[in-house]
């Protein structure tokens, strides 16, 4: 649903509570020019098939409205979750469609504060708000669990580039006057910025490696060193907790391309790296950490 919420924060520095104001002023007097929106039900469906929602997931939406993203994944897919919005009739309206859609057991609604919302506890947080709002939230979903997954009817998050996209015809949308549809979806990328070790046997002895990375959102660059050696990353490519890397580095003199793949959680990375070369070809496990 298309909703734009207020600020309503109380803060007991005069600083901080003047900011507050100016941003509560500025959500508010956006609300007014902004039509409660219901995205159209072709949409809600293909939102929820992008971001991969299922019976194990949490869901929460923000700017619920009649409440149709939360009860659908309910009821298509056993998916928990709840809605907030400001309004209290939606409220009042979702809560009567999840009774009448039998998923009382799954969901809820509650009128509150998107901006003072815990978003912790979900997989997914889907939302249909506006340029700005998603601008003001993106600081709190960049700190969710990587991997979270962020689905957006039509408005993007400026910079930080989707990792899938997708538009569709709408023909319900505007209350049947019609038009198209624009889905995004990221996966909150895990923090990867900074330097890793790790070590491989090899025939020649243990090896030890270096990668020095940097990043911006789910976009990964940097190199790794070998020794006196340093190479440029061929492949860098993050989703949510998951890496992959790719680069080739000389091995006992001859060359050897080293793909990495792997789990970030927290300070280590978990995977297998498949090594390629005319003298060595083997798949090892591979444990990284990072260092100080």
């Amino acid at each position: 649903m298309l909703a734009l919420h207020a600020v309503r924060r109380t803060v007991a520095s005069g600083a901080a509570a003047l900011l507050a104001l100016l941003v509560s002023h500025a959500a508010a007097a956006a609300q007014a020019s902004v039509p409660y929106v219901p995205t159209p039900q072709a949409v809600v469906d293909r939102m929820l098939a992008m971001g991969n929602v299922g019976p194990q997931d949490y869901l929460i939406d923000l700017g619920s409205g009649d409440g149709r993203i939360v009860v659908t994944a309910a009821k298509k897919f056993g998916t928990r979750g709840y809605g907030v919005d400001l309004n209290p009739q939606r409220i009042q309206e979702a809560n009567d469609n999840a009774r009448n859609a039998g998923v009382t057991d799954k969901v809820a609604f509650y009128e509150r504060d998107l901006f003072e919302t815990d978003l912790t506890q979900a997989t997914v947080i889907t939302m249909y708000l506006l340029p700005n709002v998603n601008l003001m939230l993106r600081p709190r979903l960049l700190e969710l669990k990587p991997g979270t997954r962020i689905v957006s009817h039509d408005f993007s998050m400026d910079d930080w580039m989707p990792d899938e996209h997708a538009s569709m015809p709408a023909p319900d949308k505007y209350g049947g006057s019609g038009g198209t549809s624009d889905i995004y979806v990221w996966r909150v990328p895990a923090k990867v910025a900074g330097k890793w070790q790790w070590e491989l046997p090899l025939r020649s002895g243990p090896v030890r490696y270096e990668l020095e990375a940097q990043q911006r959102y789910q976009v990964i660059t940097g190199h790794a060193r070998i020794g006196s050696q340093r190479v440029p990353l061929d492949t860098a490519k993050l989703s949510g907790d998951r890496l992959e890397l790719a680069f080739t580095a000389n091995v006992a003199g001859s060359p050897v391309k080293h793909l990495y793949t792997g789990k970030v959680s927290g300070s280590e990375i978990t995977g297998t790296v498949l090594l390629s070369g005319a003298r060595l070809q083997s798949e090892q496990q591979w444990d990284a950490a990072r260092t100080p």
